[in-house]
C-alpha cells in the first residue's frame, strides 16, 4: 500500500470525524500496488445510515482531504444503504484494503 501511516491516519481521522465513527474507509485502485507508481488515491467510503446528499458529501470529503493531503488526486466512492450497487463497489471491495 503507498499510503504513508500519516496520510493513512489523516484520512481515517476526516472521514470520521464528517462520517462517523462507524463508517468504513478502504483505499483500492493502483495505490493498493507497492510496485506501482504514480496514480491517485481512491476510496471506498462505506456508511450505514442513509445521507441526504451523498454527492455533496462525497464532495466535501474530497475536499477536506485535499486540504489535509495536500495536492494529491482524490477520488471518493461513497456508499450508503440506499446506493445502487455499481460494477465499481464490487472491484472496491475485491481489492481494497481496510484504513
Amino acid at each position: 500500500m503507498r499510503l504513508s501511516p500519516e496520510q493513512t491516519k489523516a484520512i481515517r481521522d476526516r472521514v470520521r470525524a464528517l462520517l462517523g465513527a462507524h463508517a468504513r474507509v478502504s483505499l483500492f485502485g493502483s495505490r493498493v500496488d507497492d510496485y506501482a507508481c504514480g496514480g491517485d488515491i481512491d476510496l471506498l467510503v462505506e456508511v450505514g445510515e442513509p445521507l441526504s446528499n451523498r454527492a455533496a458529501m462525497a464532495s466535501r470529503l474530497a475536499a477536506e482531504l485535499q486540504i489535509a493531503l495536500g495536492e494529491q488526486r482524490i477520488d471518493v466512492v461513497l456508499v450508503d444503504p440506499l446506493t445502487p450497487v455499481q460494477p465499481i463497489h464490487e472491484v472496491a471491495h475485491k481489492q481494497g484494503v481496510l484504513l
